[in-house]
């Protein structure tokens, strides 16, 4: 059976990236993207099938099915007039990835101004170094979903480098 996770978002048509890569998970942790990503037909049933051959039919058939309900159930009513005409869950998805995600261009710009915000960060007064490198974080796998290498070395290096005065001494009575 498939739960719909309450934290699993309704795709508005907003950060198609993020949204494809946790709703390909779903289906995959449901087994259901084998559904989306081959498209295949379900065949008739020979004459006097064997109860393998009629369990199997009925499986493949559903996991289409299951597959198609899950992606209408999670889209925007905006966006599911859209795709209701479509006949499968693959046709569905191969829709909604010509129709929102970014092209390559407005990807790699997406990555500059991400690079640049991470550089431009500074910690708070008021925050925590917690706080702080979540945030930065937050900015690193945001460019690393867009398929650019970003090293763990760059983010500690970051943070050193722009940690509070008081943090830095800190640092010094622990190295002394």
């Amino acid at each position: 059976m498939i739960i719909l996770s309450k934290t699993l978002p309704a795709f508005d048509g907003e950060n198609y990236h993020l949204w494809a890569v946790r709703m390909e998970v779903f289906l995959d942790a449901n087994d259901l993207w084998e559904a989306v990503e081959e498209d295949y037909e379900v065949g008739q049933l020979p004459e006097n099938p064997t109860l393998n051959q009629i369990k199997y039919h009925k499986e493949r058939k559903q996991r289409k099915s299951k597959a198609k309900s899950c992606l209408f159930s999670v889209v925007s009513q905006s966006i599911f007039i859209r795709i209701v005409i479509l006949k499968s869950a693959k046709a569905i998805w191969d829709f909604l990835k010509q129709e929102y995600e970014r092209n390559e261009r407005v990807k790699r710009m997406q990555v500059l101004n991400l690079i640049k915000e991470f550089e431009m960060q500074r910690m708070k007064e008021s925050e925590r170094v917690k706080e702080y490198s979540d945030r930065l974080l937050s900015i690193v796998n945001t460019v690393r979903l867009f398929g650019t290498e970003f090293s763990d070395t760059r983010i500690v290096q970051k943070i050193l480098v722009t940690l509070l005065e008081r943090f830095e001494k800190l640092l010094e009575n622990i190295n002394a």
